[in-house]
């Protein structure tokens, strides 16, 4: 499937979360999600935007905004993420990669050469009635968070 657009309705979805339990998409009907996709818990790139998310988190809450990551990875491995940066932002396990799929991130990327699958690093705005509002892909890391939250401020 390819990458979803803006004026899409945002597929909803309900997985394990960080800390136990589960988060679906539907639980903030009412509110803006910000849905980020990376590809892995403590590696470089996921570590900065995973800081800066959570470094945001006050300022997304007042816009009424949720912040969720999501990545392959399992619980484990997302509550060890969450307990050794300090994160704040809520991360989805998607292990089976159905919501992956759906939001059309999960891609075959290469490597050296190497072919593979793996997850495209992209952000949804989804707005409070669940349509995307906008869409980054190809993201790079080092100030995705502030540009997500300028977006979010001028959709009012």
């Amino acid at each position: 499937m390819s990458e979803l657009n803006p004026g899409d309705k945002a597929p909803d979805f309900t997985l394990p979360r960080d800390g136990g339990g589960t988060v679906s998409l539907s639980d903030f009907s009412g509110k803006n999600v910000v849905l980020y996709f990376y590809p892995k818990d403590n590696t470089t790139g996921c570590t900065i935007e995973a800081v800066d998310f959570s470094g945001l988190a006050d300022a997304f809450a007042k816009l009424d905004t949720v912040v969720i990551g999501m990545s392959p990875d399992t619980v484990k491995s997302h509550d060890n993420f969450v307990k050794k940066q300090n994160l704040s932002v809520i991360l989805a396990s998607d292990t089976e990669k159905s919501v992956l799929e759906a939001y059309g991130v999960w891609q075959e990327k290469s490597m050296y050469g190497r072919q593979y699958m793996g997850v495209a690093r992209t952000t949804y705005l989804i707005g409070k009635d669940g349509v995307i509002r906008h869409t980054w892909t190809n993201v790079k890391a080092k100030g995705h968070a502030e540009a997500v939250l300028e977006e979010v401020k001028n959709q009012g």
